[in-house]
């Protein structure tokens, strides 16, 4: 359940107490603010409830500059919820500003997200070329890559252009890092390049866009649901990482073939990833408040999903030619 406190004017007060009882809302307390022209309204929602609610919310006090919303969440509500309620909010969706709010922030380029960047890169590259299957795993828990894609999933729900934009950006300056920094490990030729760790990421298949389209979905609904982000994180590290940074020290060998062929496996499962995303998010329902903002975020889904399903076709095409001449 969420607590939301709600500061408006006093004429107000009644519109907002119809609204709660319109919802069907748990609880719904008034009190007075600091000053006789001000309210404070205090509601206690369900998660299943609250993007309706919030929605409403501002639909009806959004044109007040004096008015002031605060979600926060409730750990303990007395007297328990019934058993049906709790499986409703079982199956409920985070609130779209909460999405936004978590996703947003992994699109900053700072210097926390650079450092990340190149720590995980500097230990999967060690445990690939060592092939040390717990190091890879080690890299796979901090790389930042996860943050961009699901940033311009949420993006194209919303049709946030800008969220987009800056995703975009982070996802390309973050995976770009990765093999810039792989490409010079692999100049330094320390190690051997037939490992069987390396060799894995430069063969594509039909089952590494199953596991990137799977990786996609579990981190949309591990975001919508509130579950932890860990595990799906390694998942899409998995997806992500790995075949960057084997792209990179295979360029920096100057092997072009197995580098080729790691790129392959990185295009598919970045595109997989966001195709899944977009999925994800138009199947929870996740769309702006208004019906003109709908609009348009429901076609940009729809022209993303499409244009993601014909470069997915494209690089099947590619992988399945690059197989027939390598006999």
């Amino acid at each position: 359940m969420k607590y939301v406190e709600i500061v408006c004017d006093a004429g107000c007060a009644d519109n907002v107490v119809a609204l709660a009882e319109q919802l069907e809302l748990s609880d719904c307390r008034v009190g007075p603010a600091a000053d006789n022209d001000t309210l404070i309204l205090r509601l206690l929602v369900s998660d299943d409830k609250l993007q309706p609610a919030l929605d409403a919310l501002q639909t009806l006090l959004g044109s007040q500059p004096t008015t002031h919303i605060t979600v926060l969440p409730v750990e303990i509500a007395l007297p328990a919820a019934a058993r049906e309620e709790r499986e409703q909010e079982d199956s409920a969706s985070a609130a779209r500003e909460a999405l936004y709010a978590e996703v947003e922030k992994n699109t900053r380029l700072g210097a926390n997200y650079l450092v990340l960047v190149l720590l995980s890169t500097a230990v999967a590259a060690i445990g690939l070329l060592k092939d040390d299957v717990a190091v890879v795993i080690g890299a796979m828990v901090i790389a930042p890559l996860l943050g961009p894609n699901l940033a311009f999933g949420l993006g194209t729900a919303l049709g946030d252009a800008a969220l987009m934009r800056k995703a975009a950006l982070i996802n390309l300056v973050g995976i770009g890092l990765v093999v810039v920094l792989a490409a010079g490990i692999g100049a330094l030729r320390l190690f051997e390049t037939s490992g069987t760790e390396l060799l894995a990421r430069t063969e594509v298949g039909v089952d590494s866009a199953v596991l990137a389209l799977a990786a996609g979905a579990a981190a949309v609904l591990s975001l919508t649901t509130g579950l932890s982000s860990v595990l799906v994180g390694v998942m899409v590290a998995v997806a992500l990482l790995p075949p960057a940074v084997v792209l990179g020290v295979m360029l920096g060998g100057g092997q072009w073939s197995l580098a080729a062929g790691a790129g392959l496996l990185l295009a598919v499962n970045l595109v997989c990833v966001n195709l899944a995303c977009n999925v994800v998010f138009l199947i929870k329902g996740v769309s702006p408040r208004t019906w003109f903002e709908r609009q348009r975020a429901r076609r940009a889904t729809l022209i993303y999903a499409l244009t993601w399903v014909v470069t997915l076709l494209l690089l099947m095409l590619l992988i399945y030619l690059r197989q027939t001449l390598l006999g």
